[in-house]
């Protein structure tokens, strides 16, 4: 435990020499003194999903006492769309674990993420944080695993073209310097998450990279490692507002959009999950995909259509979700291909010593890395709430866990061919397919609704709500009509270039 803490980068999990899951009250007020903070901030994600923030300069150590304890009032109606003027008053509650040192503050500044209660004291249950922690609970008590999960945050920087060391169009993966001109801002960006409890996994220069006028668009990804699903999606969020406030320090433009252009890759959302027992991952067995692993498979491929609602929540989603784009279009899985709804990444299934192999000096057994298996679910994008995305995975999950049928299921839609062959013509006319537009992913939301009420995880109201604003976009058949206009689609596109 030592060990973890000496080499965590949160200042305030270093100073205080405990985990963040250990803060308390006590804890954060000591920080607080000990290192003159001046102001509290409250942040707490909305129907939009973005973090919002309420400040506090802090007067004393009764009022800071005061607001760690209390919390504040909101105006809940001008945050969520489906709670009345009328009784719109919420609480928001910190969470001490999620404390962090604001990175970009002039006036030294702790961040404390929050839950929303409601009148009675009351988990406020249409608040998507709350709505992702009642789903893995329904998930653990009915089936007693754990959800972990992680993120691959997708983006785009946009800049000035100096005209100097130019990458190939569209062929940016893992580029460096200088041909890649962003990989400073990725490593700050990775550096902040971090110190604000994010857990990386690595991150690198991505595909898209072109020119466009005098503007050059170079696309990066940040992905982290497998943590509980809650605290997946905390980091996220986290890491979206932090990626946006750092470009705005340096002068440039950040998207997360699916979509910015004609013609050129996108940026995706994918969410790498696995089922957890008692700490130990139960997605290999054998060296082979366990059947546990398959029946969750199963679960995303029986919710797909309605998980659009929540991973793919503007017209621009359904432009990036083309064939021969490494997105997904038809609801299969398979390994390692990118084509797939679901994809089972190159793992390490058996034990191995490669590391031996490359450095002779090193001795010692083979090691059994199979706990780092996980299944990548491929169709979200940065359009996404990533609570109610999470949620509704974590429901999936338990939907294939408890299917009879699942595992039928699972076999039915593997695919260990590029579906997209004219010989394989066959297979693909097998295959479902996923909604193309908002409108059809508002019908499949109200289709499988009962998914997501089950044990009182969704309320009903918020799913309406939600099939609703999606109806709203009236985009059914967009694709098909705007497709061959550039001007068009790039006027759709600039309308929710900063979606999520």
């Amino acid at each position: 435990m030592k060990d973890l803490i000496s080499m965590n980068p949160n200042p305030v999990v270093q100073y205080l020499n405990k985990q963040a899951s250990e803060f308390t009250k006590q804890d954060l007020i000591r920080y607080i003194q000990d290192n003159d903070i001046e102001m509290v901030n409250f942040k707490y994600s909305a129907w939009d999903g973005r973090l919002k923030t309420m400040n506090f300069i802090i007067g004393s150590i009764d009022h800071l006492d005061n607001i760690l304890t209390a919390g504040e009032r909101v105006d809940g109606s001008s945050l969520f769309p489906f709670i009345e003027a009328g009784s719109s008053d919420l609480y928001v509650i910190p969470r001490y674990k999620t404390a962090f040192v604001d990175p970009f503050s002039e006036i030294p500044t702790l961040n404390i993420l929050c839950s929303y209660y409601d009148r009675n004291g009351q988990p406020f249950e249409g608040a998507p944080e709350n709505i992702l922690k009642k789903a893995h609970k329904s998930l653990n008590n009915s089936t007693g695993f754990e959800f972990e999960a992680m993120g691959e945050l997708e983006y785009y920087i946009i800049s000035r073209d100096e005209g100097l060391f130019k990458a190939d169009d569209q062929r940016g993966y893992h580029e460096s310097s200088p041909f890649s001109k962003w990989g400073d801002f990725r490593v700050e960006a990775m550096k902040l998450i971090a110190e604000s409890g994010g857990m990386i996994k690595y991150g690198h220069s991505e595909v898209g990279n072109f020119t466009k006028g005098d503007l050059v668009y170079e696309q990066n990804e940040i992905e982290f490692l497998p943590t509980s699903v809650e605290d997946a999606a905390d980091q996220l969020v986290k890491a979206k507002w932090i990626v946006r406030t750092l470009a705005l320090q340096y002068g440039v433009t950040v998207t997360f959009a699916p979509k910015i252009t004609v013609g050129k890759a996108g940026s995706g959302l994918h969410i790498h999950t696995r089922i957890m027992k008692n700490g130990k991952s139960q997605m290999i067995e054998k060296g082979v995909l366990s059947d546990i692993a398959k029946r969750a498979i199963a679960g995303y491929i029986k919710l797909a259509p309605s998980l659009t609602a929540f991973g793919n929540m503007t017209p621009t989603s359904f432009f990036r979700l083309v064939p021969h784009q490494e997105a997904p279009t038809n609801i299969c899985w398979g390994d390692r291909n990118r084509s797939v709804l679901v994809r089972v990444p190159l793992g390490w299934a058996t034990p191995m010593n490669m590391i031996n192999d490359v450095n002779p000096q090193e001795k010692g057994d083979k090691i059994d890395f199979s706990d780092k298996q996980t299944v990548e679910f491929r169709s979200p994008d940065g359009s996404a709430d990533i609570y109610l995305l999470l949620a509704g995975l974590t429901i999936a999950a338990r939907t294939g866990l408890q299917m009879e049928d699942a595992l039928s299921i699972a076999e039915k839609t593997y695919v260990d061919i590029n579906i997209f062959e004219e010989e394989h013509k066959d297979r693909l006319e097998q295959l479902d397919h996923l909604p193309a537009s908002c409108v059809e992913a508002a019908k499949m939301l109200k289709e499988q609704m009962d998914y997501y009420t089950k044990d009182n995880v969704f309320p009903k109201k918020l799913l309406e709500t939600l099939a609703r604003r999606l109806e709203n976009f009236d985009d059914d058949g967009l694709i098909g009509k705007i497709q061959g206009d550039d001007d068009k689609v790039m006027e759709l596109v600039q309308r929710h270039f900063n979606c999520g």
